[in-house]
């Protein structure tokens, strides 16, 4: 293989654009976490930037997309040391908006090396992002050429204007559902593509069951071409919608579905696998049927010995789902990279030390 091949391919339209949260991580590690009224020493500590959107969208400049970020800095040390990194990571930062006073958002993260957990911190920047600081100009110039707008479901009234306009333009949306939070079914009611924390989908539809979620959430939003819900170390369960192929489809309860893919799955590999149902109608008794293909993704098994942080594995997926999106990628090429990309980023203390670059031999199975 030469050096040229060896590498992801570039997706004829590279550019995506992404609106949210940015920050600035403080990330502490210690022993273990530490007990009320006691004093503790760090094994290491490493200031990063972080934010959803800023972890999602470096992630997929590194694998070769072409990103533009809109959000709302300070201009203080902490604002500018953010723009500055995500520019040297290939972020275009033309669509920032910088407050001449106020503060950069930040969080402390403490990572406890003995359980491999993180605890967040979040202090809120302000004066927050309204519509009003996004010149129409501006969200025009951000927006041109886009194949993907990301959404994260930050500062809500700017993500619904920019939300609109992508609609508009008939460019993909992707919502990160990480929780209810305001403003986040209107922008649910125009998105393409979801991708949900474990507890989301059970939360938001009141579910017994996250594969019954997943069919409430497709039937509730007719847009949707798939919803993923992660589940950390166990993997990904992925609902894409398909096109009712009639009658003769028998309907299958989509729990059972889900028991006999999780029985399929291939124990005897540390890299992550996928497992596809057929083209069925899934029914969720008492909330109704829906046509589709269930996957089951597994995660990469990590040895503890290389599992470092996981501070920021599910903007690490959420960013190769991106690029797995704008290249064309199968659902059965898609989780298996996005879990295999997410568990880079574990093995690197912060949301961005250990994500992988386009050329990076980790990357070398899933080249075309």
């Amino acid at each position: 293989m030469s050096s040229d091949s060896a590498l992801l391919s570039l997706p004829d339209n590279p550019v995506i654009v992404g609106f949210g949260g940015v920050g600035v991580d403080l990330l502490a590690t210690v022993e273990s976490f530490p007990k009320p009224d006691t004093k503790n020493r760090t094994t290491q500590f490493k200031v990063q930037g972080g934010g959803n959107t800023g972890n999602a969208l470096t992630c997929a400049a590194r694998l070769g997309l072409k990103p533009r970020i809109i959000s709302k800095v300070a201009n203080d040390a902490q604002g500018r040391v953010l723009i500055e990194e995500l520019e040297a990571e290939g972020v275009d930062t033309s669509s920032f908006v910088v407050s001449k006073e106020g503060t950069t958002p930040f969080s402390y993260i403490i990572i406890d090396n003995h359980t491999k957990t993180r605890t967040c911190i979040f202090t809120e920047g302000y004066p927050t992002m309204v519509p009003e600081d996004l010149s129409r100009a501006k969200l025009l110039s951000a927006l041109n050429g886009a194949r993907v707008a990301y959404f994260d479901v930050r500062m809500p009234a700017t993500a619904l204007v920019i939300a609109r306009e992508a609609f508009r333009q008939n460019i993909s949306i992707l919502v990160d559902a990480e929780r209810p939070r305001e403003g986040l079914n209107d922008l649910l009611d125009l998105a393409d593509y979801a991708v949900c924390s474990e507890k989301f989908p059970q939360t938001w539809t009141e579910a017994s069951s996250i594969p019954r979620a997943l069919v409430s959430i497709l039937l509730r939003l007719p847009r949707l071409k798939f919803v993923i819900a992660t589940l950390g170390k166990d993997g990904c369960i992925m609902l894409q919608k398909c096109a009712d192929e009639g009658s003769h489809l028998e309907e299958v309860d989509v729990d059972n579905s889900m028991k006999s893919l999780t029985m399929r799955k291939d124990d005897s590999t540390t890299m992550p696998t996928c497992v596809a149902s057929n083209v069925t109608k899934f029914r969720a008794d008492g909330i109704g049927s829906v046509c589709g293909r269930l996957y089951f993704g597994t995660s990469e098994k990590i040895p503890p010995s290389e599992l470092i942080d996981t501070t920021g594995a599910g903007d690490a997926f959420v960013g190769a789902v991106l690029y797995a999106i704008c290249a064309n990628f199968s659902p059965e090429k898609m989780l298996p990279f996005a879990s295999h990309v997410a568990a880079a980023q574990c093995r690197a203390i912060g949301a961005r030390s250990g994500l992988p670059y386009r050329t990076d031999p980790y990357l070398a199975s899933f080249i075309n």
